[in-house]
């Protein structure tokens, strides 16, 4: 059975980036696409990034200048790069393959 883990959220400040990794385990992870999630405080889940399995990108439109999601088969690791970070991004992000969530990294971006 697929589980996924994510990880690196945390503190930074206005203007900083953060990386988070979306690690799966179990199942063909190359056979899936992965997408991160970002929830808001009182907010609910919205779309961030997707990557299908060949490798095809897509984004919010408001975070593709910013953001950049990119996939490690070898690793069985999708990866969400986040640049110029700003208040409004602060919440937990997940990612899912349309089947499985993982429970979320919390990021916190101070003013």
């Amino acid at each position: 059975q697929v589980q996924l883990v994510e990880s690196g959220g945390g503190l930074v400040q206005a203007g900083g980036s953060l990386r988070l990794s979306c690690a799966a385990t179990g199942g063909d992870f190359s056979r899936y696409g992965i997408t991160w999630y970002h929830q808001a405080p009182a907010t609910q889940r919205e779309f961030v990034a997707s990557i299908t399995r060949n490798g095809i990108t897509n984004y919010a439109d408001s975070l593709k200048d910013r953001f950049t999601i990119s996939r490690d088969n070898a690793k069985n690791t999708v990866y969400l790069q986040m640049n110029s970070l700003n208040p409004e991004d602060t919440g937990v992000y997940y990612c899912n393959n349309a089947f499985v969530w993982g429970r979320g990294t919390q990021v916190t971006v101070s003013s």
